[in-house]
Parts: C-alpha cells; sequence; structure tokens
C-alpha cells in the first residue's frame, strides 16, 4: 500500500512533460523573435532612414507622345480580347510616361523608374519601404508595437516573367551605392510582383492574364499574345519556393535538436522516476 501511495503521488512523469511542452513553446517564441531582430538587423545594413527621390516624368506639353501610347495601348487590349495574335513593344520613356499618366500606376510614382533595358535584362531605380527593427508604439501611434520604415533606395536589375499569369521580375541584384544586398534578401524578394494589385478579370488584370511571354529587345519589352496558345509560366515554382525552402529547412532543423533536448530531458525523467519507485518496493 505504501509503495502504491508513493507511486500515485509521484510528480516526475507530469513534470518533465509540462517542463517540455514550456520549453519548447519558449523556445519556438524566443527564436522566432531572435530571427525577426536578426533580419532587421541584416536588412538596416543596406536600408536607409529615408526614401530616395525616384523621379517621375513630367506631362507637360506632351499631348502627341500620350495620344501615341494610349493608341498604341488600346490596339493590343482589342487585340487580345478578340483573341488575336498581337505584341505591344515599349521603350523604358514610355512605360515611364505610363506609370506618370495612367491613374492604375499612381501607387508606383516615386517608388520606381525604369533605368533602361537590354535583351538580358531590365534595370530599375527604386526606393521601397520595408520594415525597420519592432519596437513598442509612441503616445499617439496605433497598436502596441510598431516600426520605424527603412528604405531600400538603388537600382534593381531584373528580368520579367509570367507566373500564374501576372508579370512578375525575377531578380539578379539590388544595386545599393556603398553597400551590399544579402542573397538572402533577394532570394526572399523574387520574384518580386509587380503587377500583383492589377490581377484580376477587369482592365489591365484581363489583359495580364492572357499573355503567352513578356520578352526582352535592346531598349523595349515586348508583352505578348499568341493566338491559340495558353499562358505559361516562364517562372517554375522551383524558383519561387527555394529560399522558403532554406528558411523552412533551418526552422526545422533547429525544432529537431531542441525537441531531441527535450525527450533526453523526459526520459532522465522517467528514469528517476522508475529508480525511486524501486527503492520504495525494496523498502
Amino acid at each position: 500500500m505504501k509503495s502504491q501511495s508513493v507511486s500515485e503521488k509521484s510528480p516526475y512523469a507530469g513534470c518533465a512533460i509540462l517542463i517540455a511542452a514550456l520549453l519548447v513553446m519558449l523556445f519556438l517564441i524566443g527564436f522566432s523573435i531572435s530571427v525577426l531582430f536578426r533580419q532587421a538587423n541584416e536588412i538596416a545594413k543596406f536600408t536607409h532612414d529615408m526614401p530616395a527621390v525616384v523621379a517621375v516624368s513630367t506631362l507637360e506639353d506632351r499631348e502627341a507622345e500620350l495620344n501615341r501610347l494610349a493608341e498604341k495601348l488600346e490596339t493590343f487590349r482589342l487585340a487580345v480580347i478578340n483573341g488575336e495574335s498581337a505584341t505591344l513593344e515599349l521603350t523604358a520613356e514610355e512605360m515611364n510616361l505610363a506609370i506618370a499618366a495612367y491613374q492604375p500606376f499612381r501607387d508606383l510614382r516615386g517608388m520606381l523608374r525604369i533605368a533602361s533595358i537590354s535583351r538580358e535584362e531590365i534595370r530599375l531605380e527604386i526606393s521601397f519601404q520595408l520594415n525597420g527593427k519592432p519596437r513598442l508604439s509612441r503616445e499617439g501611434e496605433g497598436g502596441m508595437v510598431t516600426s520605424d520604415p527603412r528604405y531600400l533606395n538603388g537600382t534593381m536589375v531584373a528580368k520579367p516573367g509570367l507566373l500564374n499569369k501576372e508579370v512578375v521580375l525575377q531578380i539578379s541584384e539590388i544595386e545599393v551605392p556603398g553597400k551590399t544586398v544579402a542573397r538572402g534578401f533577394l532570394g526572399q524578394m523574387s520574384p518580386y510582383r509587380i503587377a500583383e494589385r492589377y490581377v484580376g478579370k477587369e482592365g489591365i488584370g484581363g489583359v495580364m492574364s492572357e499573355l503567352t511571354s513578356v520578352e526582352l529587345a535592346d531598349g523595349t519589352v515586348h508583352f505578348v499574345k499568341t493566338a491559340g496558345v495558353k499562358p505559361k509560366d516562364t517562372i517554375t515554382n522551383a524558383q519561387v519556393d527555394s529560399a522558403s525552402q532554406r528558411l523552412f529547412m533551418f526552422f526545422a532543423v533547429a525544432a529537431c535538436l531542441f525537441l531531441l533536448f527535450v525527450a533526453v530531458v523526459i526520459f532522465m525523467g522517467l528514469r528517476l522516476k522508475k529508480r525511486n519507485e524501486g527503492a520504495v518496493l525494496k523498502e
């Protein structure tokens, strides 16, 4: 009866499991916070406190150019709607003019500008706003936690492609004067969904979803619709997921090592329980 009573009251197994659960929870919270701050520190190395000035094309005295651009865009739109083959060729200045003139592109103004186009790449002057290091909110700021913005100012080197009926940019480099952009950051940012806001069945989204390819030439980008050909991704899922897979693998390895440690703690607790029970029985 004495041994049964002691065994029933033995707290080792229950305590070990509770401690293990608490340790796992604390580890995951602490590890996530640590990764978040480390990431913010790395981003701070190649970003700035203030945005750069990205020029917006002037519209003054450019009625003739605007009319030609509007005619070119409408001709392509009608051909796509009618299921015909067509190619829309746009120069860097025509795309910059479209950004300045058309309301759907207003969010891009002051954020990016096409600098040049070649057969291999398109170069864009950028000033992207990013989230900085998390901090407690000050008086007058919403929420408990916020962050001061950081700005990625430089030149993006990329190649356009199609992914899920959407025009995206496969980034090869981001040049920031005097700084080096981490490769891991590029992997997370690429492909950059520059046209995500236009996805849909109406307007720009309807035309974009019918594109069969996006190609580069000397000085122009070609948006191509080939009749009878279904749109096909030019960027693979493997390219999209590569950076995320590396991050998840890092988390998985860290979690496995920690769970192994927890398992050892539980095993030692159970062995100690049995040893104490055996000592009680001998008495």
